[in-house]
């Protein structure tokens, strides 16, 4: 596994872990010698840094960025609704029989979560931690629908949308159309899209001021999820996802 590490991206996770325990900020001399790293390694890491608005500049010292902050909420409201979607997986298993998933936004794609197996011995499920592209699959669908709805030329700039199966929506006029129909159903599908004989539906999950936060789905084999099943499966989707905005205070 070792191999596989970049040792300057580890630097500046270590760089950017330091300076998360000491707020008074730092200097890039102080910084190199603390960290035990060259000066131009830590110049070269802090104005990447910089750039990115994970560090911001006072005078010579360089202290966390406001980029950070969203990231650390983000981080802990994921964390706060893994712990609350467990139970409504579980339930989305048992009345659906397959797999069940729970995503949030992530940089302009999809971050599953959590993920309750279904019984099926043939599973084709992401593993919590996967980060999905957001045109292919039905919760990353979900959120452009929703969450990134007037970012898709930057997401996807000069029209660069990857084809993953002959399914793959690979336009942005196909994204805004699909999208609109996704509003107004309520729910997304990924039809082989992403994986050839995988189907997908998701549903949006609402705060309490009725902002789309995360998204709740099904996967599983278009042999088990056949087309005729829609109707009735996103309605036991679009159930969860309401039981779990609920529980956020979303009463709508």
């Amino acid at each position: 596994m070792e191999k596989y590490i970049i040792p300057n991206l580890r630097n500046a996770c270590r760089l950017l872990k330091w300076l998360g325990e000491h707020p008074e900020g730092s200097t890039i001399p102080d910084l190199a010698r603390d960290l035990e790293i060259p000066r131009t390694t830590a110049l070269r890491i802090v104005r990447t840094l910089a750039v990115e608005n994970l560090l911001r500049q006072e005078d010579s010292v360089y202290k966390l960025g406001a980029r950070m902050i969203s990231l650390g909420l983000a981080a802990r409201s994921g964390i706060a609704l893994r712990e609350l979607v467990v139970p409504h997986l579980r339930t989305l298993m048992e009345k659906t029989g397959e797999t069940a998933h729970a995503a949030i936004p992530c940089e302009g794609r999809t971050l599953i979560i959590e993920v309750c197996d279904s019984v099926h011995p043939i599973r084709a499920a992401s593993r919590a931690g996967t980060v999905a592209d957001a045109h292919c699959s039905s919760t990353g669908k979900i959120f452009l629908a929703h969450v990134y709805a007037k970012e898709l030329d930057k997401i996807y700039p000069d029209g660069n949308i990857p084809r993953r199966t002959k399914n793959t929506i690979t336009t942005l006029d196909g994204l805004r159309k699909e999208a609109e129909k996704i509003r107004k159903r309520g729910y997304a599908v990924d039809d082989e899209e992403f994986h050839v004989g995988v189907r997908c539906l998701a549903a949006p999950i609402k705060d309490a001021s009725g902002k789309v936060v995360a998204a709740v789905g099904i996967t599983a084999s278009v042999i088990r999820f056949t087309k005729a099943r829609e109707a009735e499966l996103s309605e036991h989707v679009k159930s969860v996802a309401a039981a779990i905005s609920n529980e956020l205070g979303n009463h709508g």
